[in-house]
């Protein structure tokens, strides 16, 4: 049997803090997201500005990065490469990029999606957040 990290609350709100901090350098109205390696939602947080359609996408970004082990974006290339059927996949909505998984020795203890500017915007907060678990 082996061993796998997983994410604690502090290291939930660590991430939640770098993010945060790498929107607002930016003035970026955004919604965050952490979920654990299964999906489940661990943290939303919607700045000041961030439209409300963002607490559904942030979240749904973040499931998918989780469940598929690999960033949101994958998702989104796929299907705009023109493998629109990959749109019929089962328990995943989050197909756009600003979804990243936690990786810890090469496994996913969870993912954050971010939601509210630029989809690579949205990816560059995530990663922000993520870095400060070293």
């Amino acid at each position: 049997m082996k061993n796998k990290a997983v994410l604690e609350l502090a290291d939930v709100k660590a991430v939640a803090a770098a993010a945060e901090a790498e929107a607002l350098k930016n003035n970026w109205a955004v919604t965050i997201a952490i979920v654990d390696d299964g999906g489940h939602l661990l943290w939303l947080q919607r700045l000041d500005g961030a439209p409300p359609i963002s607490a559904h996408i942030a979240p749904a970004k973040a499931h998918t990065a989780a469940l598929g082990r690999r960033e949101s974006k994958v998702y989104e290339d796929v299907i705009n490469q023109g493998r629109m059927s990959f749109l019929s996949a089962p328990a995943i909505e989050g197909m756009l990029e600003g979804g990243v998984p936690i990786l810890v020795d090469g496994q996913c203890i969870g993912a954050v999606g971010v939601s509210g500017v630029k989809s690579s915007e949205d990816a560059q907060i995530a990663k922000a957040g993520i870095a400060v678990l070293g």
